[in-house]
């Protein structure tokens, strides 16, 4: 079903994808992306189990917008193995300013198609999205 808003719809992968990722830790991360013509959010890149953060910031394009899910995971002070789901919204200052608007304003409603997100962080360029703020948000 689109989005009111923005007349997005979300193909049914993104939510499939994303509930492997949170139940079975199929995936490291997922790049969604809005295919504009199809006017649908879709899934672009899913990163292996193994895949890090350099991975991660690797498959995110410089000059386009994108939206992400990463399996954060971190030790806390205690030496406890835990991880957070973070959804960033990736955009880059040098992308278009139609795109932006577009990722803006079906942001919400995608989010909301994935139960199960414990983090945000919107992001226009790479220090936004750090491992230092990845660590900082993640307690």
């Amino acid at each position: 079903m689109a989005n009111a808003a923005s007349g997005m719809a979300v193909h049914d992968d993104c939510k499939l994808r994303f509930l492997e990722l949170k139940a079975k830790r199929t995936f490291r991360f997922i790049v969604y992306k809005i295919e504009e013509n199809q006017k649908q959010v879709i899934v672009e890149k899913l990163g292996e189990p193994a895949q890090g953060y350099e991975d991660f910031t690797a498959c995110l394009p410089a000059d386009e917008c994108r939206y992400a899910v990463y399996d954060f995971e971190y030790m806390t002070e205690g030496n406890v193995p835990k991880s957070r789901i973070f959804f960033i919204a990736w955009s880059p200052d040098t992308s278009r300013v139609r795109s932006k608007m577009i990722y803006a304003s079906s942001k919400d409603r995608f989010k909301r198609e994935l139960d199960g997100i414990q983090v945000e962080l919107q992001a226009t360029d790479p220090t936004e999205m750090g491992l230092d703020v990845f660590k900082s948000r993640a307690n």
